[in-house]
C-alpha cells in the first residue's frame, strides 16, 4: 500500500461508553495502525481523553495472538483453524448430548459489536440455553433492572447534548465522570456548569469530578463523602425532606402534585415507608451532618430541570436495585423526567455495554429488552429465527462460575476476563479448572484464556466493521482498516461458522451470493446481520446501516424514517401501566461491615489511564508510564495509625485474599475507607472483593467489604 493509498477510516474509541469517535489510519504496512483526531465527530467533536489517544497502540501489540492454540498434555500448540472448529464444535455437541444444553454457558463481551453479542446470544439460544450473560452483570445490572421495571428502558432517559443545554443541576452519585467518562465530562457536563448549572456530588472518595468543575469553593457545588454502602440513607433523608417541606408549603412546588398525580403510581407507599424515618440518625450512619443532606435536598427540589448522573457506586451492592430505585423516587416525586435536562442517567462504562444489552445478550431477555418468559414476545422472535427459545431465564454469568464443575461443564467465552472482572477471583481460579472444556475467543493471551483449551484468536476493534451503541443509546458504526495479522479472524466470521457447523450441517463456505437459511448463521458481514437484528429488535427496527450513517442515531426508532428520541418519557413511560413507579425503599447493609478482625471498609473504582481487567490498557506504552501498577488510597489518620507513610509498600487484605500494594496517603478517601483498583493482574482487587448478590439483578457486591491493612516490613 504505497503512502497515497493509506486506508483511512472514521470509527469509535473501543474504552468507555461515550462513543467518541476517532480516525484511524494504517499505513505502508498493516501493523502500522495510527490514531488521528476526526474534527467534526459527533460526540466528541474532536477531543479526545488519554485512553482514546493510545487505543491504536495495542492493535500491533507483540502480544496479539496470531494463530488458533489447542492445549495438549497441559502445553498450547499451535493449530489449524479447521483443528480449532472441529474441537469446539465435537465439545459443544458432546456436552449438551452427556447432559444438557443448560451445562454450557457463554459469554457476550462488551468490547465486541452488536451483531457479534446478537450472534452469541442466537447461538446460545439455538444450542438450548438462556445461560448467556455479559458484563453488565458486573456493572450495571441493577440500574437496568430498576429503569426497566419503574420507567420502561434500561439506559440513560437523556442526552448528553440536551443534558448540556437544558440542565440546571447535576445530581452525580456513585459516579466519577471526570475520571471514568472524561469527554462527557469536559465537553457537556462542564459546559452546562460554566453556563450556571450547580453540582451536587455524592461519593465516598473525592476524585477528578469533584475538582474538575471548578467550582468547588461556591455555593454551586456540594460533594457528600459519604460511607460507602448508605446511599439509601442519604436518599430517604432527601426524600423525607421534600415531603415535609412540602407539607409545610405545598405553594413551593418542590413535589409537582400534576405530575405525581397523572404519570406515576406508588407515591402513597414512598410516604408510608419514611413515615417512621429517622432522618438524624440517618445522617450520622452516613458520616454527614443533617444539614449538608438537606441543603442538596432543596437544591435539587428547587432546580428547573435537574439531572440524575448514576454509576457502578449505586449499582455495584447487594442492594443495587433499591440504590437505583431511590434515584428514580426522586427524579418522579420532582417531576425531572420526560424533558430536555432531566432524567435518571447510568453512564455505561465500556464502549458497547449499552448495545450487548439491547441485543439480548443477557439471560432473562431476548433482543430489545423482550423477557424469555414473555409468551407473546418469544414467539415474535421465534418466527424471525426458525427454532423455539427456551422460555425460563438462565443463569447469569457469575451464577455460571458459582456453578462451574457442578451443572455447567462447559464455557464459551468471547472477548470477556472472568478471572479478572469477577469477584472473590481467587475462587474463581479453582473453580474454572472444573471446567470440562472452555473456549476463549480474544485479542491477546488473558488470564481467563491461560485455563482454555482452545483460543480461537480474535481481530482487534481497529480491523473490522460492525455497530456500536454508547452510553445515551447512539448507535453507531464502526468501521475497519486491514486485517493486521493473516490468520486472525473476526469475531463474526468466528461465531458464523461454528453456528454452521453446529445447526446447519457444515462449513459457512464463502460463495459471493449466500442466503442464510431459517434460524441459520452463514452470514456475509455485519450489515446482514444488523438487517436480522432489526426484525427481531423493536427499538433498533427503523435503523439501517445507511441511516445510522456518520451521526448515529438514538433508539428507540421504531419504524424506518424515525430519527430516534434523544429524551424518553415526553408523553408516557414505557410500563404496562404507562405510569412511573414509584416505591420506598430502606437501607440494607453491606454484607460485610467493619469489625475487630478487619476494621476498614474496601472500596474499588477505576483510574482514568486504565480499564476494567488492562487487557488493552495495561499495554498501551502510553497508559502504562503514567499509572505502572495499583495502589491503596488511605486516610491520613488510617495512615498514621497503622504506621504507614506515602508510598509504602502495603499488604492489602480481606477474608477472601490478599494483594501487595503502594499506599498513598490522602484526604481523598474518608477515614477508616480503603480505595484500590481492579486493573491490575500482579494486584487485583477482585482477589479480595465480596461475591454477594443482589437479590434480583444477581449484580456482586464490589463496592463495600471488611479489610485490613499492614506495612510489609523487610
Amino acid at each position: 500500500m504505497s503512502s497515497d493509498q493509506q486506508k483511512t477510516v472514521e470509527t469509535i474509541c473501543p474504552y468507555c461508553g461515550v462513543g467518541c469517535g476517532i480516525t484511524v489510519q494504517q499505513g505502508d504496512q498493516p501493523g502500522d495502525v495510527r490514531f488521528l483526531p476526526w474534527g467534526d465527530a459527533p460526540v466528541n467533536e474532536g477531543r479526545i481523553c488519554i485512553k482514546g489517544g493510545a487505543a491504536t497502540e495495542v492493535v500491533d501489540h507483540e502480544d496479539r495472538l496470531t494463530d488458533p492454540l489447542l492445549r495438549e498434555d497441559g502445553e498450547f500448540r499451535e493449530a489449524t483453524w479447521e483443528e480449532a472448529y472441529e474441537y469446539v464444535v465435537s465439545e459443544l455437541e458432546r456436552i449438551r448430548e452427556e447432559y444438557e444444553p443448560d451445562a454450557m454457558g457463554f459469554f457476550g463481551s462488551s468490547k465486541t459489536m452488536n451483531e457479534e453479542n446478537y450472534l452469541l446470544q442466537k447461538l446460545a439460544r439455538r444450542y438450548g440455553t438462556n445461560n448467556v450473560d455479559n458484563c453488565t452483570r458486573m456493572c450495571h445490572a441493577s440500574t437496568v433492572w430498576a429503569l426497566r421495571t419503574s420507567l420502561g428502558a434500561g439506559a440513560m432517559t437523556n442526552s448528553m447534548a440536551d443534558l448540556r443545554e437544558a440542565c440546571d443541576l447535576f445530581w452525580i452519585q456513585g459516579a466519577n465522570p471526570g475520571e471514568q467518562h472524561p469527554i462527557a465530562n469536559s465537553q457537556y457536563f462542564r459546559q452546562a456548569v460554566l453556563d450556571g448549572a450547580t453540582v451536587i456530588q455524592v461519593d465516598p472518595h473525592a476524585n477528578k469530578t469533584t475538582r474538575s468543575f471548578g467550582i468547588d469553593d461556591t455555593d454551586r457545588h456540594q460533594h457528600l463523602q459519604l460511607n460507602p454502602g448508605t446511599d439509601i440513607p442519604l436518599l430517604n433523608v432527601v426524600l423525607k425532606t421534600i415531603l415535609e417541606h412540602h407539607e409545610d408549603h405545598p405553594e413551593d412546588g418542590w413535589i409537582d402534585e400534576a405530575f405525581v398525580a397523572e404519570r406515576t403510581e406508588g407515591f402513597d407507599h414512598l410516604v408510608k415507608t419514611l413515615e417512621e424515618f429517622d432522618k438524624a440518625a440517618a445522617a450520622d450512619e452516613c458520616g454527614l451532618e443533617l444539614e449538608a443532606i438537606e441543603l442538596v435536598a432543596e437544591k435539587y427540589a428547587e432546580a428547573d430541570n435537574a439531572a440524575i448522573f448514576t454509576g457502578m457506586g449505586m449499582s455495584q451492592h447487594r442492594c443495587g436495585v433499591d440504590n437505583v430505585q431511590n434515584e428514580i423516587n426522586l427524579a418522579l416525586i420532582t417531576g425531572n423526567l420526560g424533558r430536555p435536562g432531566t432524567g435518571v442517567n447510568p453512564l455505561r462504562g465500556q464502549n458497547n455495554v449499552q448495545g450487548t444489552c439491547d441485543v439480548g445478550a443477557m439471560p432473562n431477555v431476548l433482543p430489545g429488552y423482550q423477557l424469555v418468559d414473555d409468551d407473546e414476545a418469544r414467539e415474535r422472535v421465534e418466527d424471525v429465527w426458525g427454532f423455539e427459545v427456551p422460555d425460563e431465564p438462565g443463569l447469569t454469568n457469575v451464577e455460571i462460575s458459582h456453578r462451574f464443575g457442578d451443572t455447567v461443564h462447559g464455557l464459551y467465552v468471547m472477548g470477556e476476563n472472568p478471572v479478572m472482572s469477577e469477584p472473590d477471583a481467587n475462587r474463581v481460579v479453582e473453580r474454572i479448572q472444573d471446567l470440562e472444556f472452555l473456549v476463549v475467543q480474544d485479542i491477546f493471551l488473558t488470564e481467563t484464556a491461560e485455563y482454555a483449551d482452545v483460543i480461537l484468536p480474535a481481530t482487534t476493534w481497529a480491523e473490522r466493521d460492525g455497530t456500536v451503541t454508547n452510553t445515551d443509546r447512539r448507535v453507531q458504526r464502526m468501521r475497519g482498516v486491514e486485517k493486521v495479522h493473516e490468520n486472525t479472524k473476526h469475531d463474526l466470521e468466528i461465531l458464523s461458522e461454528i453456528g454452521t457447523r453446529l445447526f446447519d450441517g457444515g462449513d459457512s463456505g464463502s460463495t459471493e451470493s449466500r442466503t442464510v437459511p431459517v434460524g441459520g448463521f452463514a452470514f456475509d458481514d455485519p450489515e446482514s446481520v444488523f438487517e436480522e437484528l432489526r426484525e427481531v429488535c423493536p427499538i433498533y427496527h427503523g435503523m439501517s446501516y445507511d441511516a445510522l450513517g456518520t451521526e448515529g442515531l438514538h433508539w428507540p426508532c421504531y419504524v424506518p424514517g424515525d430519527e430516534g428520541d434523544p429524551y424518553l418519557y415526553a408523553e408516557e413511560f414505557d410500563t404496562e401501566s404507562g405510569l412511573g413507579h414509584i416505591e420506598g425503599v430502606s437501607h440494607t447493609p453491606p454484607a460485610e461491615t467493619p469489625d475487630d478482625e478487619y476494621p476498614l471498609i474496601l472500596t474499588t473504582a477505576r483510574v482514568e489511564e486504565h480499564y476494567n481487567t488492562g487487557t488493552m490498557s495495561r499495554r498501551s506504552p502510553t497508559l502504562e508510564r503514567q499509572v505502572p501498577e495499583n495502589f491503596v488510597d488511605i486516610h491520613p489518620v488510617d495512615a498514621e495509625r497503622y504506621g504507614v507513610e506515602d508510598g509504602d509498600e502495603v499488604t492489602l487484605r480481606s477474608r477472601r485474599g490478599e494483594i501487595e500494594v503502594v499506599a498513598q496517603v490522602t484526604e481523598d478517601t474518608k477515614e477508616g475507607v480503603v480505595w484500590t483498583t481492579p486493573h491490575f493482574a500482579a494486584a487485583s482487587a477482585n482477589r479480595l472483593t465480596n461475591d454477594v448478590l443482589d437479590d434480583r439483578a444477581k449484580i456482586p457486591e464490589y463496592k463495600a467489604a471488611a479489610a485490613e491493612i499492614e506495612v510489609d516490613l523487610e
